[in-house]
């Protein structure tokens, strides 16, 4: 069955842009040209990924982002921005977002971060492992779902897939950019902030202190590592 992509932009030439390049690589389609038609879409229908642009009319993507991440729609997301600006990609990627485009970009690319992303949906859903326990935390792979001290933890799906891969490695110290190409399966030519605000929001929901992790540890000049906090 072949997969389904939203694309939401306010551009009817980038929205016929996409839509021709995406549907001759052999996806279906679903589009919308303001932010309150993409939530609608996106609650009414199961789609495989959503295509967002950041300045939409109604409301912005952001706002649309929010909005499904908070009533608990876990589509991938990739974000469009005209702006070559970190303080929107960042808040972006903060808000559940799980990849960003700067704009102008060429179809190809939109292709290759599209199958990238299906990749690693595809990947992770396919694993059905027993739960893992690294301390008080407890790891359900086919949940996309962990417990700390018996306290439901809810994750997006790349927060999850960052934490699975860390636990999966636990005790080995791994690099932002093995990060970036074992999670978001290409490289973002050194832009390692997107594994950074990552982490920080594991630390949020799992660390009991964030100001000194005990699970997520920092080494500093190499990357991260997942361990057993000492007792």
């Amino acid at each position: 069955m072949k997969k389904h992509i939203l694309i939401v932009d306010d551009e009817v030439s980038i929205v016929t842009l996409l839509k021709f390049n995406i549907e001759k690589a052999g996806f279906m389609t679903d589009t919308a040209y303001d932010g309150l038609d993409a939530v609608r879409k996106a609650e009414q229908n199961d789609y495989d990924l959503i295509i967002l642009d950041l300045m939409l009319p109604e409301i912005d993507g952001m706002e649309v982002c929010k909005k499904l991440r908070n009533n608990r729609i876990d589509t991938p997301i990739l974000m469009l921005t005209a702006k070559n600006d970190e303080f929107d990609k960042v808040l972006g990627l903060e808000l559940g977002a799980d990849d960003y485009l700067t704009k102008p970009f060429s179809p190809k690319e939109v292709i290759a971060r599209i199958k990238a992303i299906l990749r690693r949906t595809e990947g992770g859903s396919r694993h059905r492992y027993d739960s893992i326990r690294i301390g008080n935390l407890v790891i359900y792979p086919e949940r996309y779902e962990a417990e700390m001290d018996g306290r439901l933890i809810t994750f997006t799906r790349k927060e999850f897939e960052l934490l699975y891969y860390l636990a999966n490695h636990k005790g080995k110290v791994i690099s932002r950019d093995q990060l970036l190409s074992g999670i978001w399966d290409y490289d973002f030519v050194g832009d390692t902030r997107i594994v950074d605000v990552h982490i920080s929001h594991l630390r949020e929901k799992i660390e009991p202190s964030t100001k000194k992790p005990s699970y997520i540890i920092t080494v500093r000049g190499l990357g991260y590592k997942l361990e057993d906090p000492v007792s």
